[in-house]
């Protein structure tokens, strides 16, 4: 078994995903899966696509940037740091890859060993999005504020309409529980593209954190309208609507939105 094959084992306790319909060794395909499983926020899915498609073609740069990112959302940082590396030693100017790298230091608590990558990543002309989206988290990491949201903004002016790196921004202010940064990055997303049940998710999650229970309900059952059944939606409208809304109800919400080693959330 390749190592590509046995990352995609490692990836999580969700069984084999099925075969394309087009033919096993349909690169395109599989790293379509991965891209639209990681737009949907499913991670672990992404992670296994990704897996699949370096398994064809392991010269695909996007592929690899793919299942960097993955693991990193995922919080599996000494997997995202490795496959980083290898990442870099075959594409080592590829500015996401750069990026990615950077924010796996930085999330592991090693902001000063991150920073050389993120400067690499946005020397020259034509930055990517992520680049910056990336910089900020790694200076976010290192308690550097002010300075993180200039790159977040540097991030939404280079990618104007675009929502998946609206969401993406989200997610890292998220992470770094700023949350009223994420809800009004996430809000742009919602007005970019209405109908994707993943940024509703986002908004109602956000909106709990920041204890306004209306908002949440009103953005789960969105989801739900958009994707009935949606499990996240329904768990959040049930912690949304529970009596008594305070501190006790946020650690709920709380216990509840913390996934485990193997574990994430999505909206779909």
């Amino acid at each position: 078994m390749s190592r590509f094959g046995q990352l995609e084992l490692d990836a999580g306790g969700l069984g084999p995903l099925p075969r394309p319909d087009v033919g096993v060794t349909d690169v395109e395909r599989c790293l379509r899966e991965g891209m639209e499983a990681m737009a949907r926020g499913e991670f672990e899915p992404g992670l296994r696509w990704y897996a699949r498609t370096l398994e064809y073609d392991p010269l695909s740069a996007v592929a690899w940037g793919g299942q960097v990112r993955c693991l990193i959302e995922l919080g599996r940082l000494p997997e995202a740091g490795r496959w980083g590396d290898l990442a870099l030693e075959r594409f080592p100017v590829d500015r996401e890859l750069l990026a990615l790298k950077a924010m796996a230091l930085g999330r592991a608590g090693r902001p000063g060993e991150a920073m050389p990558f993120s400067d690499a990543s946005v020397e020259g002309e034509g930055v990517p999005p992520m680049a910056w989206i990336a910089r900020g988290d790694v200076l976010l990491a290192g308690g550097q504020a002010a300075l993180a949201d200039r790159c977040f903004a540097e991030a939404l002016r280079v990618a104007p309409g675009d929502w998946f790196v609206r969401w993406t921004a989200a997610r890292a202010r998220a992470h770094w529980r700023h949350f009223a940064a994420a809800l009004n990055l996430v809000r742009e997303a919602v007005g970019l593209d209405p109908v994707r049940t993943a940024l509703w998710v986002a908004k109602g999650e956000y909106e709990m954190e920041l204890g306004l229970a209306d908002a949440a309900r009103s953005s789960f059952r969105q989801a739900l309208a958009l994707k009935p059944g949606c499990r996240d939606a329904e768990a959040g409208l049930r912690a949304a609507g529970a009596a008594g809304w305070g501190e006790r109800v946020l650690r709920r919400w709380r216990a509840w939105r913390t996934p485990g080693p193997s574990q994430s959330r999505s909206g779909d």
